[in-house]
């Protein structure tokens, strides 16, 4: 009994396998019956419809990887999925299969759009480990044609907000043959929806990706008018490390030339140690800011940062000789005046000196009545002494010069007020700067489109 049941059972498990066996085989007749009377009098060189109505072609894109962005070459590069689905009555079919899913075999039998992107510098097609490329036929001739592209694509860009900007990079692309009344294309999903950015996807290090539009347009040339579509991926540009390399030394470097106005003015080595430092370290700066960006003929703002940072530190050593000019003019008129006072009492000298040698044959007379004055106890007469010498000037020690206690010393009246407007100023432009761009719209919008 039991051996009856078990060859029952096997038996039964047999006529299942030959059932789907069969159901199998008789499947992959029919699709070969299909794509055999798809493809008899298929000519892949005429679009669908040629000669009647207008083919219409729906994409979308979907973007797995955007970045990097190039600021000198003025390009991005993107990863992305890129859909196309248009209507062919050659291709319609009848049987209980509704999607024909076919390999990228069969894509070079069928007619496909020319679609090229139009400021794309360099596309690539993956074809590892096999060309990756989707094709699928509905039964109402519908096609679904998808490839994985890398596109390097042009970014223009104006970099005078730099590095404060925006920029709408564009992906344009369209028919290379066929003009709009042969082919025009349509966003698949709507202008909201027809292309995907996953946060995930973004591998930005200076910009943030912060959202895309697309557009439609008409592009006229000497061979027809052509449909362009375009995609404007927005990026705004991260400040975080122009603020640590180029803005906050910039600050602390105009700062530093600021305290020499509170350097005592006689020591002339400090104060010129000072401004030479600060200017030759802006020149530094303002070279290396400008070594991550293209070379460009208009200023960017940093270079305006940076021009006017130069300009105060600058102006701090221009400062420091106004006033060692005017110390010295000072100085001199001193000089001046005291010279002129010791040469009216060498010339009154030199009158006193004549009257004592005219006296000087007398002397021992004089001598003798002076004595003889004293001796006896008489006050003597003013006529009776004669002219003193000059006494002898001494000297202070380790001095070479001898002492002035009308030296010209202190701080100078240009330092007082530099003290209080040199910071002002500087304070002012920060505050109009900052204010100025950062409540400005920088987003930066290119409409440019190139004739074929």
């Amino acid at each position: 009994m039991a051996f009856l049941i078990s060859f029952f059972y096997l038996a039964c498990v047999v006529y299942v396998l030959g059932e789907q066996q069969s159901e199998v085989s008789e499947n992959s007749e029919n699709i070969t019956r299909i794509l055999d009377r798809l493809l008899d009098g298929y000519d892949n060189r005429l679009r669908p419809g040629f000669g009647g109505p207008v083919t219409e072609v729906k994409t979308d894109i979907y973007v797995t990887s955007f970045g990097p962005v190039s600021d000198v070459e003025m390009e991005y590069t993107m990863d992305v999925f890129f859909r196309q689905t248009w209507v062919d009555e050659r291709l319609k079919f009848d049987g209980s299969i509704e999607i024909l899913r076919i390999n990228n075999v069969m894509v070079s039998k069928i007619w496909t759009p020319d679609t090229f992107f139009r400021n794309g510098k360099k596309s690539i097609a993956h074809n590892m480990t096999t060309p990756n490329k989707l094709f699928r036929i509905m039964q109402n001739g519908t096609v679904l044609y998808t490839m994985r592209l890398t596109i390097n694509a042009e970014c223009p860009m104006r970099l005078m907000n730099f590095p404060m900007d925006g920029h709408a990079c564009p992906l344009k692309f369209g028919s290379y043959a066929y003009p709009r009344s042969e082919i025009i294309y349509t966003w698949k999903k709507g202008p909201m929806h027809s292309v995907e950015v996953p946060p995930e996807s973004s591998s930005l290090l200076q910009y943030d990706l912060i959202g895309q539009t697309v557009t439609s347009e008409i592009l006229k040339s000497n061979t027809g008018e052509y449909i362009v579509m375009t995609v404007y991926f927005h990026l705004q540009r991260k400040m975080g490390y122009f603020m640590i390399q180029a803005y906050i030394p910039c600050i602390m470097t105009v700062i530093l030339s600021q305290v020499s106005f509170w350097i005592n003015k006689e020591s002339v080595p400090a104060r010129t140690v000072f401004g030479i430092t600060t200017v030759l370290t802006m020149t530094t700066l303002s070279i290396s800011a400008r070594h991550s960006l293209p070379k460009v003929s208009y200023a960017t703002a940093m270079d305006w940062f940076i021009a006017v940072c130069f300009a105060f530190v600058f102006s701090a050593l221009i400062e420091f000789a106004a006033v060692n000019y005017f110390t010295n003019l000072e100085t001199q008129k001193a000089m001046t005046k005291k010279a002129r006072a010791a040469a009216l009492k060498a010339e009154t000298a030199a009158a006193d000196g004549e009257i004592v040698s005219q006296q000087s044959d007398s002397s021992c007379n004089v001598k003798k009545r002076i004595n003889s004055v004293v001796s006896r106890g008489d006050p003597l007469e003013e006529n009776d002494i004669p002219y003193a010498l000059p006494q002898p000037q001494f000297l202070q020690q380790g001095s070479a010069i001898p002492s002035n206690p009308n030296a010209i010393t202190g701080t100078s009246k240009i330092d007082k007020y530099a003290r209080i407007f040199f910071p002002l100023s500087f304070g002012a432009f920060n505050l109009v700067y900052w204010v100025v761009y950062l409540s400005k719209d920088t987003m930066e919008m290119d409409f440019h489109t190139s004739h074929s």
